[in-house]
């Protein structure tokens, strides 16, 4: 059960004289049946004693006054830590210092849920003085003691309550629960990368709609560009519903990938803001594309989003209510001009929100988005010409022509390329040159040359 490095650990520190165990979320994991991806050591020795037994091992102070040394054996990386009961935390977040403690008991009441505070002793066996073995079969997230004290510790905690229901479709505690929500105010003490982090898990989790459809007023509360989503009714044939369930239904029938699930979380978070009705009382958003690609921008830059994620989120967004060409010839020209992964990725989103829509809308919105996926399909396993350097080709071979160097090159190469993609030139050398010679010829005796050139 437990991997020979950390066994290793183990003994070494019990040999030493001191209580050694594997603790945390580990434990929870090999009781799931999942090989886990860390393990880490709680144990009685004291920092300067941890170093001490592992004198000859590469070591990483990962917090001394804490009590957390991280020791490096076989490429793997192990944090240690003493037993300790925390100080309090005045700023809901830290503790103000800690005390070491000879037993592991105090050690696990200060941890935050049941199904994280067990450990393995010596012969592998659970301890668990909180139930987290009985919650774990259940599938319940619960606090160790008072939920109000544990989220009053640390606000993060209510964020990662909600990802572990997420990510392991788990219901949470009615007591733990209702203190989420009751505390959610504790979560503007949160450094924005730590809730995105949250978020990411959240987001990412099979039970992803579910945990933000229950607890949408702590969802809003970091995420307060989504709060006025929920009960925005659209007086639209094409919903039954509000623009938040309406968001949760997309959400939930995307792949379980960061970048779908963000790019549905917000594709119609604009809606709000550019609502109109018409004569007859229809709803309607123009303009709402744009209006979301804004404010999930202003969402992902205040979370610090890395700028590859955000880029292609942001795509998503813009871009998710476009009408594609129905013909193959228009859709040639479409992808001249975006890049066809990003448009297969447009395709999975415009799919999810089909599937949202009223059912007396759904069928026909899928089938046309099913529509434009065949048809890609279908033009790029024919392994089109749609960026210049897949020209037979290039700009040496019209400057050698005698054409002038300059930004003419460049036209001149679109030009072909659009004619290439739509079927009008055939993408083989000997033709494209003729093309090339006879437009340089005409551009030479000042004679008006072919569109595009």
């Amino acid at each position: 059960m437990i991997p020979p490095y950390v066994n290793q650990i183990l003994f070494r520190l019990r040999q030493a004289g001191y209580r050694a165990y594997a603790v945390g979320g580990c434990v929870r994991d090999v009781l799931r049946g999942v090989t886990p991806h860390d393990w880490d050591v709680c144990t009685s020795a004291r920092p300067e004693e941890t170093e001490a037994v592992f004198h000859d091992l590469p070591r990483i102070d990962m917090g001394k006054k804490h009590g957390t040394v991280a020791v490096i054996l076989d490429h793997r990386t192990v944090e240690i830590t003493t037993f300790r009961a925390d100080g309090a935390y005045l700023d809901h977040r830290h503790p103000s210092g800690v005390t070491f403690l000879p037993r592991i008991e105090g050690d696990m009441s200060r941890r935050d849920f049941t199904i994280n505070a067990m450990a393995l002793d010596e012969n592998e066996r659970p301890i668990d003085l909180f139930g987290g073995q009985a919650d774990l079969k259940d599938g319940i997230i619960r606090t160790v003691g008072d939920p109000t004290q544990r989220f009053g510790e640390d606000g993060l905690r209510i964020l990662r309550g909600l990802r572990f229901a997420s990510r392991l479709d788990f219901t949470i505690e009615p007591n733990t629960a209702r203190a989420m929500v009751e505390q959610r105010d504790l979560l503007e003490n949160i450094s924005a990368e730590r809730v995105f982090t949250e978020l990411k898990g959240i987001l990412t989790g099979p039970a992803a709609g579910r945990i933000l459809r229950a607890f949408a007023p702590v969802i809003f509360t970091v995420l307060p560009e989504l709060a006025p989503l929920a009960g925005f009714e659209q007086h639209s044939p094409y919903h039954d519903s509000d623009v938040w369930e309406h968001t949760l239904r997309a959400l939930e029938a995307s792949p379980d990938q960061l970048v779908f699930r963000l790019a549905l979380l917000f594709h119609d978070c604009g809606k709000p803001d550019c609502f109109t009705r018409d004569e007859t009382g229809r709803g309607h958003f123009y303009g709402h594309p744009q209006r979301s690609r804004e404010l999930a921008e202003q969402a992902l830059r205040r979370l610090k989003c890395d700028n590859e994620t955000m880029d292609r989120v942001l795509y998503l967004i813009e871009k998710h209510d476009t009408w594609l060409p129905g013909t193959e010839k228009n859709m040639r020209r479409f992808l001249l001009h975006e890049d066809p992964a990003r448009v297969q990725d447009l395709l999975i989103v415009q799919r999810c929100d089909a599937v949202a829509h009223a059912p007396a809308a759904r069928d026909a919105a899928i089938a046309h988005v099913d529509e434009w996926a065949a048809l890609i399909r279908q033009i790029l396993a024919q392994k089109p010409c749609l960026v210049v350097k897949d020209l037979a080709v290039d700009g040496k071979d019209l400057l050698q022509l005698g054409m002038a160097p300059g930004p003419q090159v460049g036209r001149l190469l679109n030009g072909m390329l659009e004619q290439v993609a739509e079927g009008t030139l055939e993408n083989d050398r000997a033709a494209l040159l003729a093309y090339a010679k006879a437009t340089i010829d005409i551009i030479s005796r000042n004679i008006s040359a072919p569109p595009g050139v």
